[in-house]
């Protein structure tokens, strides 16, 4: 990556083209999804998710179950009062986790 040159830039200049434009996630909206994370914590530890055994094919048939459950017209998980899309919310990002991690041989970075 090339060094900036001091003065190079106009003052108020952003060089942020092509980058992540992180305000366009509702962050307010995935407060369930974060809720339905720290119930799983609770019932079985924090992080639990990433040992699971054949995860992938096991947060699938999770994520199916909620989403079919919503889509019955059932809204909330009976164990947990949460949104049955939140628990689907975060079997997908588990999934997207672990396929990550199978593609690297190792977990992905976190933040």
């Amino acid at each position: 990556m090339p060094k900036a040159t001091p003065g190079a830039c106009k003052p108020g200049t952003k060089l942020d083209a092509g980058k992540l434009q992180w305000s366009l996630l509702p962050l307010r909206l995935l407060e369930p999804v974060v809720r339905v994370l720290m119930f799983g914590a609770r019932k079985y530890a924090p992080d639990n998710w990433q040992h699971v055994p054949d995860a992938l094919d096991r947060y699938y048939d999770a994520t199916i179950r909620h989403v079919t459950s919503w889509q019955d017209g059932e809204r909330t998980d009976p164990e947990t009062g949460e949104s049955h899309l939140a628990h689907a919310i975060c079997c997908l990002l588990f999934m997207l986790w672990h396929e990550a991690k199978d593609q690297r041989g190792r977990p992905p970075v976190e933040i």
